[in-house]
């Protein structure tokens, strides 16, 4: 598996508009020089574009400095300079582009396909064909932006390392997360599909690196947890509630969403389903009874690795996405 990269800082300039031409033409049946230089082709520019077929912004981590086209330069016989070539960057859906020197944000690309020039390309200089008065062309725009990926998926898995995150998603979707017994064998986001094959209805979920005390302060994997964490529709809460690792399934739960607190108000407010997992261990049953007099409210009870009560929790996922999905499209249409 491939390294994760979710920020990157790069270089770009657009190329610089090709030069006009100043020339005369004149034959034996010309009595005055007619003025027929060509204009100058405008430099390319750079443009970010999103795109599902990138996951990280590794790339960007190893070339740093990117350049379009320069304008073609024109000539005589009112010939123009060809256009410079474009400059296309790729980067993952979820990918916010700022300007480095301000940190203010250029596009937030949030959705597959958008995109946005960052750097547009010089214009060409002016021929002085039908008598115009000759100018030099202009540079292309160059300056330092900064990339940030933030996961988008319609859920996001969060919890303590080894509560069991990456066996759930292996277990509802198609994707194969790398698990073992040890702290964070999650060390970035992975992406799984889930679908229901008789009316096409399909989330995206991501399991999302485990969490430590302090996350929202840089702690571990910390402050990049939370960051994809706050680009998910709603959170599924996966508790070890047999507490393998020596661990308080209440505690792990209280410190989770202080975490979450302490990140955002936005974060902190998204809708959460509550899943205790590794029911089929006797340790849970006797867990669940004190875990239940503190919190209250709808627990699914779940073995992930025997893939026991998914169904259940598919179908919650499936009723809470359809009613955040319909709130958004309402939202859509009230500010348009």
């Amino acid at each position: 598996m491939g390294a994760f990269v979710d920020e990157a800082r790069i270089f770009v300039k657009a190329g610089d508009g090709g030069k006009g031409c100043e020339s005369f033409y004149q034959d034996l049946r010309t009595r005055y020089p007619r003025p027929d230089g060509g204009d100058g082709g405008r430099g390319g520019s750079i443009v970010v574009i999103a795109s599902r077929s990138v996951q990280t912004l590794l790339d960007y981590k190893f070339r740093q400095h990117h350049e379009a086209q320069r304008g073609g330069h024109a000539s005589s016989k009112n010939k123009y300079g060809k256009t410079g070539d474009d400059c296309i960057l790729k980067v993952p859906v979820g990918t916010i582009v700022r300007d480095h020197e301000t940190g203010l944000i250029i596009k937030d690309l949030s959705e597959d396909g958008q995109s946005v020039i960052v750097a547009k390309g010089g214009s060409g200089g002016i021929g002085n064909n039908h008598n115009r008065t000759t100018k030099p062309p202009s540079l292309g725009q160059a300056r330092t932006i900064h990339f940030e990926l933030k996961t988008v998926a319609d859920v996001g898995l969060i919890g303590f390392p080894n509560a069991g995150k990456s066996t759930l998603i292996s277990s509802i979707s198609k994707v194969r997360s790398k698990i073992a017994s040890y702290p964070f064998t999650t060390r970035q986001p992975i992406l799984g599909f889930v679908q229901d094959e008789e009316d096409f209805f399909q989330f995206v979920v991501a399991d999302l690196p485990g969490l430590i005390e302090g996350a929202h302060q840089g702690k571990g994997l910390g402050d990049r947890f939370l960051r994809h964490a706050e680009r998910t529709r709603i959170l599924v809460h996966v508790v070890d509630m047999a507490g393998v690792d020596g661990r308080d399934p209440l505690e792990d739960y209280e410190k989770i969403n202080h975490e979450l607190e302490a990140y955002s108000d936005q974060l902190s407010l998204k809708k959460q389903i509550l899943v205790a997992n590794k029911m089929d261990l006797p340790e849970s049953k006797e867990n669940l009874k004190r875990f239940k007099k503190k919190v209250k409210g709808k627990i699914f009870l779940i073995s992930a690795i025997e893939k026991e009560g998914l169904d259940k929790l598919i179908a919650e996922i499936r009723k809470v996405l359809c009613r955040e999905r319909s709130k958004e499209k309402l939202s859509a249409s009230s500010s348009n």
